[in-house]
């Protein structure tokens, strides 16, 4: 297993740890320091002598957070004389490091060479340090951060749908999946942080209950779909609930805070980004439906061993969160 591993565990421990001291600092020095804590405990554990693929996944992923890392460096000098002019290398750094577009070709290549757990890793806990430094660049008050986010915003939100429509590799199009969801991630912190708070914590359920079923079947091609097994009734309601919910259909739970941004961005009068929102997540259900097409019609001639109970827990867990707004209807009405 990989996390049974202790260099693993520990590798993991200070990931986790890097990237909440780098979201919860005070300063940018110590926000640099968990970034970087971040990077190099991620390296080992992507890194394989034995998958010349996950290799250049770990070399490719180092160079672009490295880039990352040396222009915050090149700017920090320059905070105190120039605070405005010197944010906006500071936040196109941070747009590299989390992969929102245009800065976001790294990320589906690294994606493909990785396994679906490190996948998980880095869809989720390496996006939360980059998102939430972003935040205190967004907080003085200048609009070019502000126009920077916008923009981004849109662009990774035409990437993520585009992109994803012909991929026939699941990790590439779970990585076109996450820039989109970037795009909703960046409307979020634009206008209120605690909203970026729920959306990501909903966002890490979703992605983590995908994730589950396709690691579980080791899943890694659109035409692999078939080798779910298809007479097992949870299998089939845990892939309908999480795709949707995944494409932010009500009244699944990926539905609310997608709701809750646009909500906010209506009321701000951001019409014109929130339309590209909208128009966007709906390509974006094209290819989660094609996918549960596949997993749900076709079935294969000899299917793989069904999954064992002790299994079935996780996606049993994961799979009730999804379904939160269908077993208590009045959560959608719940303030966050």
């Amino acid at each position: 297993m990989f996390f049974l591993n202790p260099a693993r565990i520990l590798f993991l421990t200070t990931l986790t740890l890097g990237a909440l001291l780098a979201a919860s600092s005070t300063s940018w020095l110590t926000a640099w320091f968990g970034l970087e804590l971040n990077l190099l405990s991620f390296i080992p554990l992507i890194a394989s002598t034995s998958n010349i693929y996950s290799s250049e996944s770990a070399l490719k992923y180092f160079l672009i957070q490295a880039l990352g890392s040396a222009l915050i460096l090149a700017s920090a000098p320059g905070i105190l004389l120039l605070k405005n002019l010197t944010l906006t290398p500071i936040i196109l750094a941070l747009l590299i490091k989390m992969g929102a577009a245009p800065f976001h070709f790294w990320f589906p290549s690294v994606m493909q060479g990785i396994q679906w757990n490190q996948a998980l890793i880095l869809m989720t806990i390496q996006k939360m340090a980059p998102l939430f430094v972003l935040t205190y660049a967004l907080s003085s008050g200048s609009m070019m951060p502000y126009f920077i986010v916008k923009m981004s915003s849109i662009l990774s939100s035409i990437v993520g749908s585009l992109g994803g429509l012909n991929q026939t590799l699941l990790r590439k199009i779970m990585a076109y999946s996450s820039i989109n969801h970037l795009a909703w991630m960046l409307a979020a912190l634009s206008f209120q942080k605690s909203l970026l708070t729920h959306y990501f914590a909903v966002y890490v359920i979703v992605v983590a209950s995908v994730t589950f079923i396709f690691m579980s079947y080791q899943i890694f091609h659109f035409n692999q779909m078939f080798q779910i097994d298809n007479s097992n009734t949870l299998v089939k309601v845990g892939l309908f609930s999480t795709l949707f919910s995944m494409g932010g259909l009500p009244p699944f739970l990926g539905f609310i805070p997608k709701l809750m941004v646009v909500q906010g961005l209506a009321l701000t009068g951001q019409t014109l980004w929130l339309a590209f929102l909208l128009l966007t997540a709906v390509v974006t259900l094209i290819f989660y439906v094609r996918l549960l097409l596949m997993g749900m019609v076709l079935t294969a001639v000899k299917p793989r061993p069904t999954l064992t109970k002790k299994d079935y827990l996780p996606l049993l867990i994961l799979t009730a969160l999804n379904l939160t707004p269908l077993i208590a209807p009045l959560s959608i009405f719940m303030p966050f």
